[in-house]
């Protein structure tokens, strides 16, 4: 407005105090950061020597790439959650692909997905009860939980006698890993 009685959109930092700040935050936790990237690293050496096919179109491939860098970045909410939907678009959309493609309802549950894959031979029943558990570990994060629910995060917390942090340490450590090892089954891998 002219008459300046709008207040600036963007923040009174210029770019010098800006990159102080990110420069600041890349530098806090870097040895972290490090060892989670190399953990990564280390995890995607089961992928298959050429790659891994990714069926879910661009939102899986977004998923995958934000869920890594989230994990080496310390962002661990985003990581189970980012993992959990990764592996709810690979899985349904490895239904509807190939030979024996089936036609899903517009709207599939995960629990639904799991099933079919299952039935399919896609995963082992090993592989679907580790996948619930993502799922039970996205859900809290997702959906409000009282105090009194075991699931909460505080509550975990408080159970174990470990940080919040922690569990969401172990939370991500667990989905990251859950991740590759989907995108290292037979249906996705690549190559040797």
């Amino acid at each position: 407005m002219a008459d300046g009685t709008q207040g600036k959109l963007l923040s009174p930092l210029n770019d010098i105090e800006v990159v102080r700040v990110l420069l600041a935050d890349l530098h806090d936790d870097l040895g972290g950061k490090v060892a989670r990237f190399h953990q990564l690293s280390d995890l995607s050496g089961v992928l298959g020597s050429t790659g891994t096919m990714l069926p879910g179109g661009e939102t899986a491939y977004a998923a995958w790439i934000e869920a890594r860098a989230s994990f080496v970045h310390g962002n661990y909410v985003a990581t189970v959650m980012l993992c959990q939907g990764l592996a709810e678009h690979v899985l349904a959309a490895e239904l509807v692909l190939g030979i024996q493609a089936e036609e899903l309802p517009k709207k599939i549950s995960f629990q639904e997905t799991l099933r079919r894959c299952l039935a399919r031979g896609v995963l082992s029943q090993n592989d679907v009860d580790d996948l619930r558990r993502l799922m039970d570990l996205r859900n809290p994060l997702s959906h409000f939980r009282n105090i009194d629910d075991l699931s909460n995060l505080s509550r975990r917390a408080l159970g174990s006698a470990l940080s919040a942090q922690t569990h969401l340490l172990l939370d991500a450590t667990f989905a990251v890993s859950m991740a590759v090892r989907l995108l290292a089954l037979p249906a996705f891998r690549l190559g040797d």
